[in-house]
Parts: C-alpha cells; structure tokens; sequence
C-alpha cells in the first residue's frame, strides 16, 4: 500500500518536476526491495520475486504454512540450507 501511494504521488510530481519524480520512483523501487517477505502470507508471485524461488517452491511454502520462524523452511525441508542462506535478510515469519 505504500508503494502505490507513493508511485502515485512520483507520477503525479513528474508533471511538475521530472527529475524529482524520477529521484521517488528510485525511492519506491529501493524500498520494495527492502520489504520483508512474510512466508505466511505471501502469495506466490511474491514468493517467487525471491532468488532461487519458483513455482514449484512458491508451491511448496505456501503448502507447508504456518511457520513459526523463518528458518522451518529449512527444517521442514521446503528450501534447501543453499536456498535458505540466499533469502534469509529478505524474509520472515510472521503470526
């Protein structure tokens, strides 16, 4: 929801002052990347912006909910340790 609000106001100052808009759209882009992925509510699309992550695993996660921490990934064997250590910092388990 905040990015849209905010992709909303950079299209609307692109009007009024292009590289302004192009410095919030960077903002927006930067800051959904930040965003924590929740593996108990994520849809699969989303699980899948995630390295190493595609349909079947997408499947797989979403099958295997709830997690109580992040690192049941692994334990439930979803993910592999390999897989895990790339999406560790971009994800978590919430309740």
């Amino acid at each position: 929801m905040k990015a849209l609000v905010a992709a909303i106001f950079a299209a609307a100052m692109s009007a009024i002052a292009p590289s302004f808009a192009a410095e919030v759209k960077a903002l927006v882009v930067a800051q959904a990347k930040t965003e924590l992925i929740d593996i108990n509510r994520a849809t699969a699309e989303e699980l899948m912006t995630l390295k190493g992550i595609g349909e079947a695993r997408a499947k797989a996660i979403i099958k295997g909910r709830p997690y109580a921490r992040k690192d049941d990934l692994v334990r439930k064997k979803v993910v592999p340790l390999s897989i895990y250590d790339e999406i560790k910092d971009k994800i978590v388990a919430k309740q």
